[in-house]
């Protein structure tokens, strides 16, 4: 389901909610196993966006700055391999104190970590 326009429509959407006077932002998160698209092919994910704080990430967040008026950092957009990467990384560093690591609880808490902390210091 890709290059069907789904992030220009939801760039759109914010830009509407924005017009009536809410604050917003906008997260990309991707599915994929690779940390970030800086090293995948163009030709199968299409281009590379550079933000500000030099995070590699989806192109659909160089739409979203242009359609909404906040901008973009690697607090919006981040991979399934980063999370598992980031939560492998805790695991090595001792930080579950030798727990088992498993999707439930340790993979969708640092997803829903993710979220919360995109969605701080926003406008």
């Amino acid at each position: 389901v890709s290059s069907l326009g789904k992030g220009i429509a939801a760039a759109f959407l914010d830009t509407l909610s924005e017009a009536r006077g809410l604050n917003v932002t906008i997260m990309k998160l991707d599915p994929y196993i690779n940390v970030d698209p800086g090293t995948m092919s163009p030709t199968q994910h299409g281009e590379v966006f550079v933000t500000d704080d030099g995070a590699e990430t989806d192109l659909d967040l160089g739409h979203y700055e242009r359609f909404i008026r906040t901008k973009m950092s690697r607090r919006n957009n981040f991979t399934t391999g980063r999370i598992y990467s980031e939560v492998l990384r805790k695991e090595r560093r001792g930080d579950y104190l030798g727990a088992t690591i498993q999707v439930i609880p340790h993979i969708t808490n640092a997803i829903k970590r993710r979220i919360i902390e995109g969605g701080e210091g926003q406008h």
